[in-house]
């Protein structure tokens, strides 16, 4: 398993959970880790599990994950996990599928209760690409924040910086401040491939693509 959006299959398929999208683990996030608990939970290793196509959406990633909706035990796992605080929609695109309805009156609910994120990361929001944000501190394991600050408005570099070497498939700005992937995703870049020195901490699992 790698976060709280992904899987890992015996079979040896990488499977993205369609159309949602959870803290990035390893980045320092709130509820990264408590969002990959949720999913082992929901998805326990060595279980079995239906996978979903959707008619109208993507296949297969460019990374070659396998996008699908999970199913364990009859319960879909993809609108689980927002009904439960632990993920967000995301329409990639724009693109809506089969559950689109459902996962937007699930994360409709979950706000309204505070479960998961939405109680526990101040600052927490949707934005304009349907993505959960939160500006908080660093997380203990239990993927609870304890230190949360402000919300902040997503840097923008300065007009003509130059591109940071460290990084490739889209011109990261070279600055003297660090950069998250909030930021990343505001400039329109994302996700973006480290071929260099991570030093902005963008790519949390470590297979070498940020922002994912």
């Amino acid at each position: 398993m790698i976060d709280g959006d992904t899987l890992d299959l015996s079979d040896g398929q990488r499977v993205r959970l369609l159309q949602i999208d959870t803290p990035e683990l390893g980045s320092g996030e709130c509820y990264s880790r408590a969002s990959r608990t949720a999913l082992l939970r929901l998805a326990p290793e060595g279980g079995a599990v239906t996978l979903e196509a959707d008619p109208a959406l993507d296949k297969v990633d460019r990374y070659g994950r396998v996008l699908r909706y999970v199913k364990h035990n009859g319960v879909n796992v993809n609108i689980r996990l927002v009904l439960d605080g632990a993920a967000a929609p995301y329409f990639y695109r724009g693109d809506r599928g089969r559950y689109a309805t459902r996962i937007l009156a699930a994360v409709t609910r979950a706000k309204n209760a505070k479960r998961g994120f939405w109680g526990a990361c101040r600052g927490t929001v949707l934005n304009v690409n349907g993505q959960v944000e939160t500006r908080v501190g660093k997380v203990p394991g239990n993927g609870i924040a304890v230190t949360p600050i402000a919300p902040l408005v997503p840097k923008t570099p300065p007009s003509g910086s130059k591109c940071d070497a460290n990084y490739a498939d889209g011109c990261v700005p070279l600055v003297d401040y660090d950069l998250d992937c909030a930021d990343i995703r505001a400039l329109g870049i994302a996700p973006v491939r480290v071929v260099g020195s991570d030093v902005h901490r963008l790519d949390g699992d470590g297979d070498g693509w940020g922002c994912v």
